[in-house]
This record gives structure tokens, C-alpha cells and sequence, in this order.
């Protein structure tokens, strides 16, 4: 949670299960271990991923619905967006992923490209690469700098098609 440019408060947990069970409150926890309720928020910045499928669809979800709430913009940043502010360009950000593959994104001054995935061992020639862990203020930060800017609505970013499918025999 930014207030300027000082970071008032800042939480992470790790989760396999229960996210949108345990989110709420914990935003609440932070909100009041800053001495700062709903309305005290401006905008609200969200990791759109790609990452957790559950876990990032939850928040988007959960920052679309406050957002809506309390009058507010909701600003979408993607993990590796997140992870590359502040450092040098060029520059590559390495996100491990299921099994043995990776996320990546290249960064360059004033071109970016995309999330991407491969094995970890099959990325193509590119900038220096950094491994790094996600950071929450890198979110804050850019939502923060995007908040007075016409942004899309969050959505998640998905680097494959879901395993899931209806039923032959479901309704329509």
C-alpha cells in the first residue's frame, strides 16, 4: 500500500488453497494496521499474472469488485511488468513455473513484449536474464503511476488454453 511514494504497508502470503477465503481479510488486516479504512484508497492495483490460475483470478475478481464498490479505478500489472520496474534495460525476468518451465519477458527501453513460457532450459538467445521472486511493490508502484491514465479493466493473463472443458452432456 503506497501513500506518495512510501510504502504504508505490505503483505504476502504464500497459498495452495483457500485464497478467496483468506483475502478479504487480509486486506482488511492491512488496511487497519495502516490506520486506513475502504475509503481511504484512490485506486487499487492487481496481479493479472500469469501465475496461480485460482489465485490470480481471485484477485482480479476481488480488485474489479471493490474497484466497481468504491468508485475507484482497478489497474491490472503482470508479474514479470512487476518484477522488471526500476531495473535497467535491457533486461529479461525468469518466473519459475510448473515442472521444469519458466515465465519470461524481455524488456527493453520503450519495447516490451510478452509473457511467455518454455522449458527452462530452451529460452532463446536474449538480454541478461534475472530470476526473481514476485514483489508486490512493483504492483503498487505501477498501478500507482497508471491510476490517473485510461487503463482496460483487469483481466488475468493466461499462457495456455485451460484443461478444463463442459461436459458433452451439460446444458447450454
Amino acid at each position: 500500500m503506497l501513500r506518495g511514494d512510501a510504502v504504508l504497508a505490505a503483505v504476502r502470503e504464500d497459498m495452495t488453497k483457500g485464497q478467496a477465503e483468506r483475502l478479504m481479510p487480509m486486506l482488511e488486516e492491512m488496511l487497519a494496521g495502516a490506520g486506513l479504512g475502504w475509503g481511504d484508497l484512490d485506486a487499487i492495483g492487481v496481479g493479472t499474472g500469469p501465475g496461480n490460475f485460482t489465485g490470480i483470478r481471485v484477485a482480479v475478481a476481488a480488485a474489479r469488485g471493490l474497484a466497481l464498490s468504491l468508485g475507484i479505478p482497478a489497474i491490472g500489472v503482470e508479474a514479470p511488468e512487476a518484477l522488471a520496474w526500476g531495473l535497467p534495460r535491457p533486461c529479461r525476468v525468469v518466473i519459475a513455473g510448473r515442472s521444469d518451465m519458466v515465465i519470461w519477458q524481455d524488456f527493453a527501453e520503450g519495447a516490451e513484449g510478452r509473457p511467455q513460457q518454455a522449458a527452462a532450459g530452451a529460452l532463446p538467445p536474449g538480454p541478461r536474464r534475472l530470476r526473481l521472486r514476485r514483489n508486490c511493490r512493483g504492483v503498487a508502484r505501477l498501478a500507482a503511476a497508471r491510476a490517473n491514465l485510461p487503463q482496460p479493466r483487469p483481466a488475468p493473463v493466461y499462457l495456455r488454453s485451460a484443461d478444463a472443458a463442459p461436459a458433452r452432456d451439460a446444458p447450454r
